[in-house]
């Protein structure tokens, strides 16, 4: 087990419903959480744990939403975790979806950035709430 460094939270939205988000370009990842670890003390092989949850309203189609959690701030710094989640024709209530990633040994600068964006393939997507992104990091 490595040694605790630094951990954060990005709370969007605490509660279920409480934020009416509509996802309005189709495929384009849209942010939902932002968290900045700090590296001071860190020493060995570094690792982050990443995890989050965001809850969407979706329209009743067949529709595939994209999390996509990148080290840095925008959605073309490099790629930590991506997954595609396709939901079926007859999901009425708002849908919850949970996520884990790790970041093995990235690279130690004062401060490690990690985004996470949401983007759905069909418009009528609504982001609702709760929606949270959070992060530590370990070294040994």
């Amino acid at each position: 087990m490595g040694t605790f460094i630094d951990g954060r939270t990005s709370q969007n939205a605490s509660t279920a419903n409480s934020i009416a988000i509509p996802i309005t370009v189709l495929n384009t990842p849209q942010l939902f959480g932002q968290i900045g670890l700090n590296t001071q003390g860190a020493t060995g092989t570094p690792r982050v744990l990443l995890k989050g949850t965001i809850s969407l309203q979706l329209p009743l189609a067949l529709v595939g939403i994209t999390i996509t959690i990148v080290r840095g701030t925008v959605v073309t710094d490099p790629v930590v975790y991506s997954a595609t989640s396709t939901f079926s024709l007859s999901l009425l209530a708002p849908q919850v979806i949970a996520f884990s990633a790790d970041d093995f040994n990235p690279p130690i600068t004062p401060q490690l950035v990690y985004t996470a964006f949401v983007s759905a393939n069909l418009l009528g997507t609504i982001r609702v709430g709760p929606e949270s992104f959070d992060g530590i990091l370990v070294a040994d």
